[in-house]
């Protein structure tokens, strides 16, 4: 049986994905991930060796219809609603780090 996974690696996880607990839920999420990586170990155990790969489970195509711009004409009318607009443009507020404001 594999090493279950600890408390430390889910904290790590957890960081990683700017997630924050406190130590109840940090014990709670390890205790469900051990449970889940489990359930992998027990479909290791399956013999699939004679089963043929599936890429569908259905028969079924997509059949989508082709992309056409249809209101492609209205782009001043649309920029008339925007709070402010730049090369022709919608501006919006700079989100990210290090960007300055032109």
């Amino acid at each position: 049986m594999a090493e279950q996974i600890s408390r430390d690696q889910v904290a790590h996880v957890a960081s990683l994905a700017k997630l924050a607990f406190d130590e109840e839920g940090l014990n709670e999420f390890t205790e469900q991930l051990g449970d889940i990586l489990s359930l992998f170990e027990t479909l290791q155990e399956v013999d699939t060796s004679e089963v043929e790969p599936t890429y569908s489970v259905t028969t079924n195509v997509n059949h989508l219809r082709e992309d056409q711009a249809d209101n492609w004409h209205q782009k001043r009318e649309l920029l008339a609603n925007a709070p402010e607009e730049a090369a022709d443009l919608i501006k919006v507020p700079a989100i990210l780090k290090g960007e300055a404001e032109e």
